[in-house]
């Protein structure tokens, strides 16, 4: 073959596969290539070249232009180096892989802790103390029929479990406020967008869309303030409080935390504000009322708004019935019904605060604690009745007290209140258990707290002398044994003599002890205790709850010794309770907010007279009611006695009197320690009180 014949061309070899196993030496046998320069030029046989050598050669130049088979006339152009093809990718090996998962793994963590950091930046609080829910709780002081007649607190709150409230308690506040409790996870999103569209339309933030569990967020963790932040908060809050606790749990709470007007927190506490009674006696139309409370506690008060507070019943009622947990009828029903709400503090309610002050003090020593953090329930002997008829009985026994002796009550000492009025104290007890039904310690608690029933100490003038008789009695005088009333001289203290007289300024000469002490005769006591001793009527005095100091000379046979009505009144139970004495009580009992026991009184009994001669001291003092000096607390139906006490210059109107069943004390006289007027002794100014409280309290 002539060489000259391929001078300049070249043949490109289809790259089939087929191709690939023809040895180049069979394609020159055939004649459908000749060698090239290019092989030449290479240094390769072309005999012993295949056609995968030439392939790998010709690869290079796939993109080169196809030379004509007669090429231009000219200078020959040098030629261009042949383009290298773009190297091949290397495979991914577990080094890759490894990379790869490093790299998540770090935009992981990054996301982590950014998102930490927003958290942090938020300043959540921990939410430890929803979980252990323990709120201060208000300090209930409750009467005789466990009625709560004042509450101690720094927050006004009584915790009450769901198994004591009334079923559709929880349910009116849920249809109230969060129709959905119980099917979202604490955050509403369709309540939260219906609020962004409504405030958004109506340009400020007026709805929150809170749930209760956002309810119990802000109320517990959080400030009251109105921002998007701290519905962020709220939201993230409330989403973990609902994970951490059940759906009832939340209800507890919220139904306890939750502010309703007045002071008060949680239903317990508005239930006693506005209705005067236990959660647990609410009617359906009450509820409703408290349910439309959280809203506007201030705006919706049926107590100042009552049209708006029923306007917010009729939503409630109607979206309890919406939601099935009443029927329409039953909703109706109790929309029309009237409800009671709470009236003003009556006059006895208003004067109970001097027992109140007494009961905080002891209970107070007792738990050693301040009442205001303690949370406990403490149960009195008040009778509120009998508390209500003991004030007005005061009031109207020291009016008329001042009307005698002034001649009238003039305008200028009702404009001056307690400067110009004397004061008057009355204490009832419970005859034999000793248990205090009543007590007021002066014409109005609140202009006056000083309690003159058992702060103050007086003179009780002749109301100390059965107790000389009495312990005559016991060393063998009997009622009718008799005793000369006649002048007497006794050399007192610096050498003076003392010469006692009766109130009328006569003597009678000779007389029994029943009568010296049906008229009160002042010589007859003083020479009694001349004879019975001064030591033993002071014991007697002491064991009957007379507390030191007592007067240790013959004085003391005209009551010259300060003593407490509280404990005059009480030092008389022997002559009624055949010679045993129980020491006043106040408190029964007192019970933590589980309603665990934490103290029980038990009256403190002992005997300190014959029964005997306590029979004949009663037989003789029902004489002195009956014809003596205090014939002005005659007249009620029953069996009565007690006895009189005027101090010197009367300054102190006593008089303490008994039937089978009570015992009471009364006193007047002016805080300054002046005169009552010429004719208000005991008999005149304290027994008209005494009786008038006894016939009401019949």
């Amino acid at each position: 073959m002539n060489s000259e014949a391929f001078s300049g061309q070249l043949y490109f070899i289809p790259q089939e596969r087929h191709f690939d196993l023809i040895p180049f030496r069979q394609l020159l046998s055939r004649g459908s290539i000749s060698p090239c320069k290019l092989c030449l030029v290479c240094g390769i046989d072309p005999l012993s070249i295949n056609i995968n050598h030439l392939l790998s050669i010709f690869s290079r130049d796939q993109q080169a232009p196809v030379p004509s088979s007669r090429p231009k006339a000219g200078p020959r152009q040098p030629a261009k180096p042949p383009r290298r093809s773009a190297p091949r990718r290397k495979p991914l090996n577990e080094k890759h892989i490894i990379g790869f998962l490093f790299g998540i793994c770090l935009l992981i963590t990054l996301f982590i802790w950014m998102l930490l950091a927003a958290f942090k930046s938020l300043e959540l609080p921990a939410i430890n103390s929803v979980s252990h829910y323990r709120p201060l709780q208000a300090t209930e002081i409750l009467d005789r029929h466990n009625k709560v007649m004042d509450r101690v607190f720094i927050e006004n709150r009584t915790l009450l479990p769901l198994s004591k409230m009334p079923t559709l308690l929880p349910k009116a506040f849920v249809a109230a406020e969060d129709g959905r409790f119980y099917d979202h996870p604490g955050l509403d999103i369709w309540s939260v967008f219906r609020a962004v569209v409504n405030n958004t339309m109506a340009g400020r933030r007026g709805q929150g869309g809170s749930t209760i569990t956002q309810q119990v967020a802000r109320s517990l963790l959080l400030s009251p303030e109105k921002t998007y932040l701290r519905k962020l908060k709220e939201a993230i809050l409330a989403w973990r409080i609902d994970s951490l606790l059940t759906k009832d749990e939340i209800l507890y709470i919220y139904l306890n935390q939750i502010y309703l007007g007045g002071g008060a927190h949680g239903v317990e506490a508005a239930a006693q504000l506005y209705f005067d009674k236990h959660a647990r006696e609410l009617t359906l139309g009450e509820m409703a009322l408290l349910a439309g409370l959280p809203q506007a506690p201030s705006r919706y008060s049926p107590l100042e708004h009552l049209e708006l507070a029923q306007q917010r019943q009729r939503y409630v009622l109607n979206r309890m019935a919406e939601d099935g947990y009443v029927s329409p009828e039953a909703a109706r029903q109790a929309f029309l019904s009237p409800v009671q709400l709470r009236q003003s503090e009556g006059v006895g309610r208003e004067n109970s605060g001097y027992f109140v002050q007494m009961v905080r003090k002891q209970a107070e020593a007792e738990l050693g604690l301040s009442l205001n953090y303690a949370g406990v329930r403490i149960f009195t002997t008040l009778d509120p009745d009998l508390q209500l008829a003991a004030t007005r009985a005061v009031r109207r026994g020291v009016i008329a007290s001042l009307v005698r002796s002034s001649g009238q009550l003039s305008k200028e000492a009702t404009d001056n209140g307690q400067q110009e009025l004397p004061q008057g104290a009355l204490v009832n007890l419970e005859a034999c258990s000793g248990e205090v039904r009543a007590l007021v310690g002066g014409l109005d608690f609140g202009a006056s707290p000083f309690d003159r029933a058992t702060q103050g100490r007086r003179s009780v003038g002749s109301l100390f002398k059965p107790f000389v008789y009495a312990t005559a009695l016991e060393n063998g005088w009997r009622p009718e044994s008799m005793i000369l009333d006649a002048p007497i001289s006794i050399q007192g203290h610096g050498g003076k003599q003392w010469q006692p007289k009766n109130f009328s300024g006569t003597f009678h000469g000779e007389t029994s002890l029943a009568e010296a002490l049906t008229h009160s005769l002042n010589v007859v006591a003083v020479k009694l205790l001349q004879k019975v001793g001064v030591d033993k009527v002071r014991a007697l005095a002491k064991a009957s709850g007379i507390s030191e100091p007592i007067t240790a000379d013959l004085s003391l046979a005209l009551g010259a010794t300060g003593v407490s009505l509280l404990e005059i009144t009480g030092a008389y139970g022997p002559f009624v309770c055949g010679g045993q004495f129980a020491s006043p009580l106040l408190i029964r009992k007192i019970e933590d907010g589980a309603g665990r026991v934490l103290m029980k009184n038990r009256p403190e009994s002992r005997r300190v007279l014959d029964a005997k001669v306590a029979a004949e001291m009663q037989k003789m003092l029902a004489a002195v009611v009956r014809e003596g000096t205090g014939k002005r607390a005659g007249g009620l139906p029953v069996f009565c006695g007690g006895k009189t006490g005027t101090s010197d210059n009367n300054r102190d109107a006593w008089f303490v009197g008994f039937t089978r069943k009570m015992i009471t004390g009364v006193w007047l006289g002016y805080d300054q320690n002046s005169s009552l007027g010429r004719d208000e002794t005991g008999g005149r100014a304290a027994a008209p009180i005494w009786l008038d409280f006894m016939q009401q309290a019949q």
